[in-house]
């Protein structure tokens, strides 16, 4: 397909009738919005984005929202040369000539997108589906050849405890699992259930997946993240960094910047070994990211409006376990403090994305303070069983 037929391509999906419709587009390209963010969220897209964008130019057309390596929004630049070469490797990785995918992730995910453009630029079926559908057993007919699905974890777990969504999922040849790290107990029950899974490692800047799985290899026992695709290269800086490159890398974020080298590379901001057999393994983040229900949160933005409010003599926004959701937004504050109502922090908590908003808020006993006088994350997360439990705020 050349360039300007994926554009074409794209922005007739992104105009149809689905929620994925609510985005801002122009001459330009395409800036794609997700329609769940708050006013704080909204605010940060207008400081970027001017009313009249500049043309980004033949490279860079399509912005897609990550949150980078802070948590905050920013926009990546992608175009047909740098999605194509992620459909090729994933192609070539996976042994497989033409995609057909159930998308239930929205297109301004970017696996929800990828997923879109593996059916488009093989000449798969791309069937757009539902989640709320497939949460409740209504499962979308199958076409002939080689199918797969994208979820994050949450589904996953979700999916789990329904024997019909066992069955439809062990129809697929791949059910891909990313945005986030699953959890060991949710791996185990997937491979007992005999289910094809791909535990996969990418992010927006490198135009979703970069390492994977087989599915041969998820139910042989294997529990990285993969190896690396075709079109990629992975290091580990001499700290433990992986850092990666290929033809697949992002082309910076929005504006665009000075330069049209093809070949990038993008240091993450996750800790990463690779064993003898080439398999990659996450060992950690090294920033505060939150990463819940495969969607980043930054902590001091939270804690930021949390603040605002004058509720707290003092806080923190940790992320913690969850079976569930992976990690889970919960705000810790100083027992000497006033319990608030639920009511004064929800107003509290109103202007950011709903995901973004602590599920449990915690008084801390000893509150921990680093020689510094910073408040140390670390300790705060490993004194949670010790503070007095504040009931969690209710899922909107």
């Amino acid at each position: 397909m050349e360039r300007v037929e994926l554009a074409a391509a794209l922005r007739s999906a992104l105009g149809t009738d689905h929620e994925i419709a609510k985005h801002v587009a122009g001459d330009c390209g395409v800036f794609l919005k997700d329609p769940q963010w708050g006013l704080a969220e909204l605010d940060q897209m207008r400081a970027i984005v001017p009313p009249a964008p500049a043309p980004s130019g033949p490279l860079g057309w399509l912005m897609i929202p990550s949150g980078g390596t802070g948590g905050r929004l920013k926009f990546a630049r992608h175009d047909q040369f740098t999605l194509e070469s992620a459909v090729r490797g994933f192609c070539t990785h996976f042994g497989v000539g033409r995609v057909n995918s159930v998308g239930v992730l929205p297109l301004h995910h970017v696996s929800g997108l990828v997923a879109w453009t593996r059916c488009a630029v093989t000449g798969g079926r791309y069937v757009d589906w539902e989640w709320k559908k497939l949460e409740a057993g209504i499962f979308p007919s199958l076409p002939r050849g080689w199918n797969s699905i994208s979820l994050v974890p949450t589904q996953l777990q979700r999916l789990l405890i329904n024997a019909a969504a066992i069955g439809w999922l062990r129809q697929l040849d791949a059910v891909f699992v990313g945005g986030g790290a699953p959890w060991d107990s949710l791996l185990d029950s997937a491979a007992a259930a005999h289910l094809p899974v791909s535990v996969g490692y990418g992010m927006t800047e490198t135009a979703a997946m970069a390492c994977g799985q087989r599915p041969e290899e998820f139910l042989a026992g294997d529990r990285s993240s993969g190896s690396p695709l075709p079109h990629i290269r992975l290091s580990i800086t001499a700290d433990g960094v992986a850092v990666l490159a290929g033809e697949s890398i992002f082309r910076g974020y929005y504006p665009a910047q000075a330069g049209t080298v093809r070949e990038r590379s993008f240091v993450t901001d996750d800790f990463a070994r690779i064993d003898e057999s080439n398999r990659v393994y996450l060992m950690g983040r090294r920033d505060a990211v939150i990463i819940t229900g495969g969607k980043k949160v930054d902590p001091t933005e939270v804690e930021a409006v949390v603040r605002a409010a004058h509720l707290f003599s003092d806080l923190a926004v940790v992320g913690l376990p969850d079976s569930e959701w992976g990690q889970v937004v919960a705000l810790c504050y100083p027992a000497t403090d006033p319990q608030p109502t639920d009511e004064a922090l929800a107003a509290a908590c109103a202007s950011v994305a709903n995901f973004k908003r602590p599920r449990r808020v915690i008084a801390i006993n000893a509150w921990p303070r680093t020689a510094q006088g910073k408040v140390s994350r670390a300790t705060l997360a490993e004194l949670v069983s010790s503070g007095s439990g504040v009931p969690p705020l209710q899922r909107a």
